[in-house]
């Protein structure tokens, strides 16, 4: 990576930002005992292997490979097990599979997993029956139950999210080896001061790793210019993700990527369109031409899920996979007729049997939320449902190469 990149960068240069979605800790003194232990912990994942990922982003950048990334909305202690790992693990895989033999294309398989802990929120307190506690800011951070203690966050959650993680990366390294096929970790990097203390500095590079995870993004909330967790992704060798929204402005991500890629480094920013069906004719098209027209090499993935989220009358926040699949639709029509090169997916989702999205094969509605609602903050695709959009996902491709083999 350039020096350009981490020039009078610090681990803990966010600090003098605008720094948004943090907890309020209610001990400054605790809080930093805890980072400074975590600090002395092994890494978790090596630079060989997040050097090895932006390679293979590169390539897909390029339309050499495909990006599937997917997994919890956000990883929770109490359902953690060997189970669900294998869950989510092979899911992935058997959707790898179906768009590699669409596509002709290795497929880059991605999770949202050993590490996805914390989320922000679009308020600081959650009200119930008249009574405003802290919100649920992940297991991270605080408890989910509504409760006085539940929600006091606590630095101490930090150990277990380190060792929860560590386990998830041993079984994901143990079935990803029996299968062939590299298999990466990803989190947004959103709770600073924990992202801060397991930063590792390579010694024979030089370089600075985010290392418990091999990828890590920046969320549409806290991708503003001037913003603590933009400063702090600056200096990382990691691929770094972008979550681009309905409020992002070309020129806003211009300056961004400027920041965040000065050197136009192939295989490090990939920008994770979240625009909603309803938004994305509109509002992705002039971010493809300034991306284009300033020459930034970068990968397009699509994230239908997050612009998609409603509020069902039985009071579930649900997404239609109605809504999901038109979005996915969009984008990957929207970007070649932009020149843009669409190159991957990213979405929530679970090997388990939930009921948390509407619509499918399964034609599941309102009314079965309250069957399996399991998730800990926003609704997840089901295994089915999940396979049922790679099977979408797969047709479009396939049609796709043999256009340009027609061409």
């Amino acid at each position: 990576m350039a020096t350009a990149m981490a020039e009078h960068w610090t681990p803990s240069s966010w600090q003098g930002h605008d720094v948004r979605q943090q907890p309020p800790w209610p001990d400054a003194g605790v809080l930093a005992a805890a980072t400074r232990e975590l600090a002395a912990y092994p890494p978790l994942v090596s630079p060989a292997d997040t050097d090895g990922l932006r390679v293979a982003l590169a390539e897909a950048q390029a339309g050499r490979a495909f990006l599937l990334q997917g997994g919890d909305c956000a990883e929770s202690f109490a359902e953690f097990s060997t189970e669900n790992i294998r869950a989510s693990h092979r899911l992935i895989a058997d959707m790898a599979d179906i768009l590699a033999a669409a596509s002709g294309l290795p497929v880059i398989r991605i999770g949202r997993m050993a590490g996805q802990f914390a989320k922000p929120r679009s308020t600081g307190e959650e009200e119930k029956d008249g009574r405003a506690l802290p919100a649920y800011r992940g297991d991270i951070v605080n408890g989910i139950a509504f409760d006085e203690a539940a929600r006091l966050p606590d630095p101490e959650r930090m150990f277990r999210a380190y060792s929860q993680a560590a386990a998830t990366l041993a079984h994901l390294k143990d079935l990803a080896a029996s299968e062939g096929s590299p298999f990466y970790t990803s989190h947004e990097a959103l709770l600073l001061p924990f992202e801060q203390a397991l930063v590792r500095r390579d010694e024979p590079s030089g370089r600075y790793y985010g290392a418990w995870a091999h990828f890590l993004w920046v969320g549409d909330r806290t991708r503003f210019p001037g913003s603590a967790h933009v400063e702090f992704a600056r200096g990382l060798a990691n691929p770094i993700g972008i979550k681009c929204g309905p409020s992002l402005d070309p020129e806003t991500l211009l300056r961004l990527l400027d920041r965040l890629d000065p050197d136009h480094a192939p295989g490090r920013i990939t920008l994770i369109s979240r625009m909603g069906h309803e938004g994305i004719a509109d509002r992705l098209p002039p971010l493809l031409r300034a991306v284009g027209r300033e020459g930034h090499p970068v990968l397009w993935s699509c994230d239908p899920m997050h612009g998609n989220t409603v509020k069902a009358a039985t009071g579930y926040k649900t997404r239609p996979m109605a809504r999901i699949l038109a979005e996915v639709r969009d984008f990957f029509a929207l970007c070649p007729a932009e020149g843009a090169r669409a190159g991957g997916i990213h979405i929530e989702m679970t090997g388990q049997n939930v009921t948390e999205c509407t619509g499918g094969a399964a034609m599941l509605t309102e009314q079965d939320l309250s069957d399996r609602y399991h998730t800990h903050c926003d609704p997840r695709l089901n295994a089915t449902q999940a396979m049922e959009l790679a099977q979408l996902l797969a047709d479009m491709l396939r049609r796709s190469s043999r256009g340009a083999a027609a061409a």
